[in-house]
């Protein structure tokens, strides 16, 4: 009763106004120890990290995907719950959405299901209050399912509907929602607890700040899962000796630690790191060069100035392909470079320009290409990229003078720099495969090379070389999919390609059969798996929120060396696809139907949040022909991806580290991963990306 009263009790409004973020619980997400409480990060928060404890270790990594969405990808390494002995590993997936937030007299109130879609040896679901009383954080809820054992009373929901009281487990195999169990069983249980955030300490190394001390009943009464929850309700072993779990935590910034004693036994150890997307730490880039002066000597003629123009922008980073001057008016085209934005190719095109333009050229018309196709053309008033420059302006102002136009065809009268035009890199290749049957993490570190070579006319031959440093990748578990194999044998391509394997090898044309229609055709070995001939269009408006495109393979399975030769597996795949900006949150959404690589039809829903950072964050399924039998452990394909663009560490590159995490890898839903789709070549060139890169205009 007197806890139901702090409950009920008034808040001083400025405890909630000053509300101290919550913390990290052990399996991931906010929350107290084990149990979750109503506390959020800030939105867009990414957080990854561990709990280690005897005989269960959690992996996890957190997003808070919205500000009212929390969204958690964990690994676990859990003791066998079907043999009750032995290791093994279990993938889940969890969330937990605000109903409210928290004013002076009602607490913050959350909704969240545990293992939303897992074997359900997690599953749970829970609804949960809390309230901030000065330097203490109370926490109240109900739990259903794991986070119900302690049976507290009859589970409510059953005098709503009798239904309720059934709570099936049927694994299947595996990775689909659990519809007949959210919020069902035939007992529930009460949870919560208190936070103290610990005022600031005197040390001797000075003051300690950010500690806070947990303590927490829970509603889990399970230590481990040896008696196989839920799917043996009697004789259960592995119970917890304690309801009562503590602990001391401490985070800043950026960094979470802390140590608790749990179940009366454990003492485990977690740690988690942090950061925003939207403004991510990063290594600092050197400034622009400064904007000189416009010269009073400079010749009108393009063909006068073209050889010291193209060598500055050479210099500069950019990959020069045309100059043209008429009246006040300077037209330059560029290609390629190490540049991400089209708001800084721009800015270092006009600052390698300013010194070689005559002074009455007012308006510049930057044209950028990638891949041998022109993507964007804005033209910008060159005075307010020198306002801007020099500090008497700013990028915002830069935009609003700015206008975005369709790639056209090439300028007219123009100089033009001689060509074949050459680009190369070399990076490092990082694959993970996280929850295999095998181990845990799967892993491979290698060394890319690449190199491309553009001919003119959109023409363009281009391949890659991998070099493995160190993997254990080729030590994954066999597939039990039942399709043709077509990316399942991924240990196999690891093993057999270690040395020098021919990643990719092919001849390209990617050129504009209209304004903001691109169209693409390759042939030759496509990617480390299969070689053949693509075909791709694209109707990319530049100044709406959408792209439609259609792409169309025929191809052959390669050899697992990854050399010259191919199996014999033939497939036609393709898909028509929708890229649709969403209104909300800086959202997109991708739709796509079609064949894929098994041969199998079906559809995938891909939606993604991207950052101003360039950080994107997302996540996609695919359901189809293939049942569920048959596409083998998970049901279906799904997973989440990562894509961190390299140049916030420092690195002045267009390429960027990306990760996808799979809760398993199988055959049915499967792409062809080409290295130029059309969307990813030409989606930096539309107004919604300009926009959300301006401050690169000063960069």
């Amino acid at each position: 009763m007197a806890l139901l009263l702090l409950f009920c009790a008034p808040a001083r409004a400025q405890d909630v106004e000053q509300m101290v973020e919550g913390s990290g619980s052990d399996w991931g997400g906010v929350g107290l120890i084990e149990m979750r409480n109503a506390r959020f990060r800030p939105d867009g928060t990414l957080e990854a990290g561990f709990g280690l404890r005897h005989q269960r270790n959690f992996w996890f990594l957190s997003f808070q995907a919205l500000p009212w969405l929390e969204t958690t990808f964990r690994l676990s390494e859990r003791l066998n719950g079907t043999t009750g002995e032995g290791m093994t590993t279990d993938r889940s997936f969890d969330i937990k959405i605000r109903l409210w937030e928290e004013n002076d007299w009602r607490p913050a109130l959350a909704l969240g299901i545990q293992d939303l879609a897992g074997t359900g040896i997690y599953g749970g679901e829970y609804l949960v209050a809390s309230k901030r009383l000065w330097d203490f954080d109370f926490t109240l809820g109900v739990g259903w399912g794991r986070l119900g054992t302690y049976a507290d009373t009859a589970n409510l929901l059953t005098d709503v509907w009798s239904g309720f009281a059934d709570r099936q487990r049927d694994v299947g195999q595996g990775g689909t929602p659990r519809w007949g169990t959210y919020f069902h069983g035939q007992d529930i249980a009460f949870f919560g607890g208190i936070e103290w955030s610990v005022p600031p300490i005197d040390t001797p190394w000075g003051v300690l700040d950010g500690l806070r001390a947990k303590v927490e009943f829970s509603g889990d009464q399970l230590r481990d899962e040896r008696g196989g929850y839920p799917g043996s309700t009697t004789n259960l072993r592995g119970l917890a000796a304690s309801r009562v779990n503590a602990g001391l935590q401490w985070q800043n910034d950026w960094l979470d630690v802390g140590i608790q004693y749990v179940n009366g036994t454990d003492v485990l150890v977690r740690a988690s790191v942090r950061m925003n997307p939207a403004d991510p730490p990063r290594v600092p880039m050197r400034p622009p060069p400064a904007m000189t002066a416009r010269p009073d000597d400079a010749s009108p003629q393009a063909r006068l100035i073209a050889p010291r123009l193209f060598a500055a922008l050479r210099e500069a980073g950019l990959s020069p392909r045309a100059v043209a001057i008429e009246r006040d008016e300077a037209r330059i085209a560029v290609g390629d470079g190490r540049y991400r934005t089209l708001a800084q190719v721009v800015g270092r095109v006009l600052r390698a320009a300013q010194p070689l333009l005559p002074r009455q050229v007012e308006r510049v018309v930057v044209a950028w290409s990638l891949s041998g196709v022109e993507i964007a053309r804005i033209l910008v008033l060159r005075s307010a990229m020198e306002a801007a420059a020099q500090g008497h302006g700013s990028a915002e102002e830069v935009f609003a003078t700015a206008i975005l136009m369709a790639p056209g065809d090439g300028f007219e009268d123009a100089v033009h720099a001689p060509g074949p035009f050459f680009d190369w890199h070399i990076e490092p290749g990082v694959r993970l495969v996280l929850g295999d049957p095998s181990r845990s993490v799967l892993w491979q570190a290698a060394v890319v090379a690449g190199a491309r070579v553009e001919l003119g006319a959109g023409f363009s031959i281009a391949g890659g070389v991998a070099q493995v440093v160190a993997q254990n990748l080729d030590g994954a578990a066999p597939s039990d999919s039942l399709l043709q194999p077509v990316r399942s044998d991924y240990a196999l391509y690891a093993d057999q390609g270690q040395n020098l394997a021919v990643t990719s090898l092919y001849a390209e044309r990617i050129w504009s059969v209209a304004p903001d229609v691109f169209a693409r055709a390759t042939a030759g070995y496509l990617e480390p798996m299969f070689a053949g001939v693509s075909g791709e269009v694209l109707w990319r408006p530049h100044d709406r929120p959408f792209a439609i495109g259609l792409d169309i393979n025929y191809v052959a399975q390669r050899d697992f060396d990854q050399r010259f030769g191919v199996q014999d597996y033939r497939v036609t795949t393709g898909q028509v696809s929708l890229y649709l900006d969403l209104p909300w949150w800086n959202l997109t959404t991708t739709l796509r139907g079609g064949r894929y690589l098994a041969g199998d039809w079906g559809g995938t829903i891909e939606v993604a949040r991207r950052f101003d950072s360039g950080i994107e964050v997302g996540a996609f399924a695919t359901l189809t022909s293939a049942s569920f039998e048959q596409f083998g452990e998970g049901s279906f394909d799904k997973g989440i991806f990562i894509r961190v663009p390299l140049d916030l560490f420092g690195v002045q590159t267009r390429s960027n580290l990306g990760a996808v995490i799979r809760p398993v890898q199988r055959d049915g839903g499967q792409r062809l991963a080409v290295e130029n789709p059309l969307w990813e070549v030409t989606r930096d060139g539309r107004e919604e990306a300009l926009r959300r890169g301006v401050a690169w205009f000063t960069r």
